[in-house]
This record gives structure tokens, sequence and C-alpha cells, in this order.
């Protein structure tokens, strides 16, 4: 199953629709600007596959880091990463969605942001 946002498909359940495409990309193009509802749907997506539910998601500009977790559930996101490559996205939303499960960056935390990219095939 896909869901379609304008010209942007997501990927549900794993179904990649060729080897090597990214979960998340644009039909198009993976380096243009998506607007903010289709980042909100890759946020969700992803949370979905995760099985978390964040209470808040924020866009604000940060100056050094691309995104945030609190620890009460509210992820905060710099607009610019709406410019950044599919992949990219992927691996900086995954990232934060797993801190509302492990607090910490030890070898669990890794080995889980790996395992999500590689089952939905996204390619950091």
């Amino acid at each position: 199953m896909s869901v379609v946002l304008d010209d942007y498909l997501i990927w549900e359940h794993g179904d990649i629709p060729y080897e090597g495409a990214s979960a998340l990309a644009p039909l198009d193009k993976l380096e243009e600007v998506i607007p903010e509802a289709v980042f909100r749907a890759e946020v969700a997506t992803w949370a979905r596959r995760i099985g978390v539910e964040p209470k808040e998601i924020h866009l604000r500009a940060m100056k050094r880091k691309w995104a945030s977790c609190s620890s009460k559930g509210r992820l905060t996101f710099d607009p610019e990463l709406l410019k950044q490559p599919a992949a990219f996205r992927a691996e900086v939303i995954v990232h934060e969605l797993l801190h509302l499960r492990i607090p910490n960056h030890g070898p669990l935390f890794k080995a889980m942001v790996k395992a999500y990219l590689a089952k939905y095939g996204v390619n950091c």
C-alpha cells in the first residue's frame, strides 16, 4: 500500500517499487524542497513503522543540529531538512523517533537506526 501526496509517494509496509528505491523518495527528484505537509507525512509514516507516537512535531530553525527530541516526546526539526535528499531526511527522522524508545546513542540505538533504514530500503 502507498500514500500519494501531490507528486510524492510514501511507501508502506516495506513495499519498495524497485530495488534501491528510497522508501520516502519524491517521484522525480531527491534534492528538491519538499512541502511541510509531505515532511509531516514522512514523520507520521516512520512513526507508524517504528511504533511510536510523538506528542508534538515542530519545525524551527536550529543552529547546530538537524533535529532534537525532548524527554516529553516533542520532536523539533530544522526547516532546512526539507531541502535535503530523501534518504538523509529518513535517517534524521528515524534517529529522532527512536529516541522516543531509546534515550541514548548506544550500540542498540545505532543498530536499530540501521535496521529500520535497511528494512525499508533507505541507503544512507
